[in-house]
């Protein structure tokens, strides 16, 4: 349990998280079909295209060639079936518009088609002038359509592949121990709970679990991020989908299915793809707007034209004009960057449950730590040791000093004492044998070691036997150290200094954070002397001391009171409070319970810097939607006037291929542009 100064031993503290559950959310199988959808039909639209474009009478006279007899209805026929074949997603995503009384791209687009369909048709039978077949135009601008479909959803697809492929890392099929001792190789689907699972060096771990036998060094990178296998050990949770390098565990199963971290980094970013962000939907009103825009423009070409010109040239610009204004590279600006950003992070270890709090995230002012457990490791130290000056003729040096204790506390499975004991074993030391070992509650333990009574504890115990603490010791607790005396035979031979371990990562953390002129501000249950201890260490500007942690969020909350936008950073469980209240809540560590439904920001790893790389794809994606947008936007805006022909005076009209052809090139200019989130690097330095 964090947040309380070690004064003295006590008793054990539990610890549990439990999992929310959610529903799965699928659907990455859409843009797969999508994707086959369009390119089948961009193949098929092509290959007919051909023929009607080149035997289309008006490319023709362009080229200066002849199209050969008998060929004059094959424009026609091909492409009544290029716009109702091809056509097809078109008009019935514009029919969907209308039902839906919001206009968009689909409804300009499948204006656009009709528009030429109907006036081509007409012409052929007769009907309107002979130069107002637009079958080639047609042909050129579904093909064109298609292809820029077939870039989105590859686009899209790609994305959602990522997080598929998430799944495809978890083993078919996991090696169950059976009550009988003997092993048997069983589907993964048929695992539950508590059983137990062999996993071979090389192999990959089937579930969630907690680690009963064996050492290994296990792969985590798809969890965290972190290319480093990390060493895990009889005790140690470890999560589906790593993977095992070097040696053999056997493994008690937690959590299977759609409770595992696996299935919830899935579910945290399908989320997080599907929800809608502020910039979105600002795009998705200036798509709304664009429709009245470009068919104003229309209107207003089409009574312009003919006026000045021919009903010809009115229906050339008005349909140039429709073309041209289809907003397809405004819808794809924001959906690409948030897909691919989310991607991206994912890869990192950085998961974005809500995509408000990325959003949010390049706006911050100040970054609030929890100590415990995020710039520490949660675990103590050894940090100091000492011998008394009488101790000489009982102990002959400090290391057989701290060999003793690490004996009496070998058989405690106190933080404190497995940090002694850990201490021990750096040293190399040898540990006597050790007998009667008795935990003293709330002060600290006995044991005999070679005949004599040794006893490890803290102040309480020392007092309690009417000693004085070592004096060399009073410095270590202005230093927020924990201090526990060594006694032989009721004699005070040494002292140990411990405290939390700072991870190495936090000062660099700390100084990044300061280069971006961000505040960084810690918040502890501990009390002041250990707080103001770390704070000083790492460089960090404020603190708030002794904070329970449903007190929490009113710190938060008096910082936002202050005029900042609050960046929250816990462990997701005792933190809730406060990562709820801030303007983002970033939860770190929580690899193993990416169900923490308070924060916004996940990070599956342990290091404080990936803090940083929140912020720097914050501030990446949104620069990269604004450029998409400023692009998409911009460009309608010029790109429709020259379609209506206001340079018609100087000579120029654009041709509607040509309009359609640069309403295409910049769907492919946002795309590329949203593609380079891709080479974001996000791993810490």
């Amino acid at each position: 349990m964090k947040s309380a100064e070690h004064q003295g031993r006590s008793g054990h503290a539990g610890h549990g998280a439990g999992h929310a559950g959610h529903d799965a959310h699928h659907g990455h199988a859409g843009h797969g079909d999508h994707v086959a959808q369009f390119r089948r039909l961009f193949w098929i639209m092509l290959a007919l295209a051909a023929p009607t474009v080149a035997l289309s009478p008006m490319f023709a006279d362009l080229l200066g060639y002849t199209p050969p007899e008998g060929t004059a209805w094959i424009p026609a026929v091909l492409g009544t079936i290029i716009y109702a074949w091809g056509g097809r997603p078109f008009l019935t995503g514009a029919v969907s518009e209308l039902r839906g009384k919001a206009p968009g791209m689909m409804l300009l687009i499948g204006t656009a088609i009709t528009v030429a369909f109907g006036s081509s048709l007409a012409a052929t039978f007769g009907l309107l002038a002979h130069d107002l077949e637009f079958w080639w135009e047609l042909a050129l601008l579904v093909v064109i359509m298609l292809l820029g479909h077939w870039i989105e959803m590859g686009s899209l697809a790609r994305t959602s592949s990522a997080l598929d492929s998430l799944a495809e890392l978890l083993p078919d099929e996991a090696e169950r121990l059976e009550t009988d001792g003997r092993t048997a190789v069983v589907p993964v689907a048929e695992l539950t709970t508590d059983d137990l699972v062999i996993v071979r060096p090389g192999g990959r771990i089937p579930a969630d679990g907690q680690v009963t036998e064996g050492r290994a060094h296990v792969d985590e990178s798809m969890i965290t991020g972190e290319s480093t296998p990390v060493a895990r050990e009889p005790g140690d949770v470890v999560v589906a989908g790593t993977v095992a390098t070097d040696s053999a565990l056997r493994v008690q199963i937690t959590a299977v299915g759609e409770s595992t971290a696996l299935a919830g980094i899935q579910r945290m970013v399908t989320e997080a793809q599907s929800s809608a962000t502020k910039v979105q939907r600002l795009a998705d009103r200036a798509a709304g707007w664009l429709f009245y825009f470009a068919f104003g423009a229309a209107i207003l070409t089409a009574i312009v034209w003919l006026v000045v010109g021919t009903p010809a040239d009115a229906l050339t610009r008005v349909i140039t004009v429709l073309v041209i204004a289809c907003p397809h590279a405004l819808g794809l600006a924001i959906p690409l960057v948030v897909s691919i950003s989310t991607e991206r992070a994912a890869k990192a270890g950085v998961l974005i449950k809500d995509r408000l709090a990325l959003e949010r995230s390049r706006t911050v002012s100040a970054v609030l730590f929890d100590k415990t457990g995020t710039l520490t490791t949660g675990a103590p130290v050894l940090t100091d040791s000492t011998t008394a000056e009488h101790a000489a003729g009982l102990v002959s040096s400090a290391d057989e000093m701290l060999a003793w204790a690490a004996a009496a506390e070998s058989d405690s499975e106190h933080p404190l004492a497995r940090a002694i004991v850990a201490a021990a074993a750096e040293r190399g030391l040898q540990l006597p044998e050790v007998s009667d070992f008795q935990a003293l509650t709330a002060s600290g333990v006995t044991a005999q070691i070679e005949g004599h009574e040794v006893k490890v504890g803290g102040p309480h115990m020392v007092g309690e036997l009417g000693l004085e603490p070592l004096a060399e010791t009073a410095p270590w607790g202005e230093r927020g150290r924990t201090v526990l005396h060594v006694l032989v035979d009721g004699e005070i031979v040494g002292a140990l200094g411990l405290a939390d371990e700072v991870r190495t990562e936090s000062r660099q953390a700390v100084e990044e954070l300061h280069d971006r002129n961000l505040q960084v501000v810690m918040i502890t249950g501990d009390a002041e002397p250990v707080a103001r201890a770390v704070a000083q260490d790492l460089g960090i500007d404020a603190v708030f001391a002794q904070v329970r942690p449903e007190n929490k969020s009113a710190k938060v909350a008096e910082l936002q009171q202050q005029g900042h936008v609050v960046a929250m950073v816990g462990d997701g469980v005792n933190d809730a409070p406060a990562l709820a209240q801030a303007d983002v809540g970033i939860a770190i560590g929580a690899g193993t319970d990416v169900a923490a439904a308070s924060a916004g920001v996940i990070l599956a790893g342990n290091d404080p810097r990936s803090v940083l790389s929140v912020l720097h794809l914050s501030t990446a994606a949104y620069r990269t939607m604004q450029q998409n947008l400023w692009w998409a936007s911009g460009y309608n805006l010029v790109a429709v006037p020259l379609a209506a022909g206001v340079l018609a005076p100087v000579g120029f009209v654009m041709p509607m291929a040509v309009g359609a052809l640069l309403m295409s090139a910049s769907t492919v200019v946002v795309a590329l542009n949203a593609l380079r989130l891709r080479r974001l690097d996000l791993h810490p330095a």
